[in-house]
């Protein structure tokens, strides 16, 4: 018997798969750079950080987003700001109604499942975790 033929692949998705992780990397940056902007706001807005939960919560956006955007210690910042993200969006925005487009919690239940999805992901390309995975190059192989 003849062997089978190759199975045919598709181009578009062979060009999406290569850049993958570069793609998870600008996601990463861009994710990290607004929670950073939406603490900044908070911050400018003179929120006390002594006060709860805007306080912590701006502290998390700012040095939570911080991390992501540069991409060190991705997955345990992103598990934080998950983790606050749903505590804002179940404790503040759902007592207003039942669904996200009800209660003004889309914003927050949107980075929740961004930053879980981190997470799980990791940092991607173009980030200080993926640095420190790299092989160590020896001097004397240099």
């Amino acid at each position: 018997m003849p062997p089978a033929p190759a199975p045919w692949k598709d181009p578009i998705m062979e060009f999406l798969e290569q850049r993958r992780e570069h793609a998870l990397a600008l996601f990463r940056i861009i994710i990290g750079l607004f929670f950073v902007f939406h603490g900044v706001q908070k911050l400018s807005k003179g929120v006390e950080l002594v006060s709860w939960p805007s306080g912590p919560m701006a502290l998390i956006e700012l040095i939570g987003g911080g991390l992501i955007l540069i991409g060190l210690w991705t997955r345990w910042a992103a598990l934080l700001s998950s983790g606050a993200m749903a505590y804002a969006y179940f404790v503040v925005h759902q007592p207003k109604g039942l669904l996200p487009i009800e209660n003004g919690g889309e914003l927050a239940a949107v980075y929740s499942w961004a930053f879980l999805l981190l997470a799980f992901t990791g940092a991607g390309a173009w980030s200080i975790d993926a640095l420190r995975k790299a092989p160590k190059k020896s001097l004397a192989a240099a």
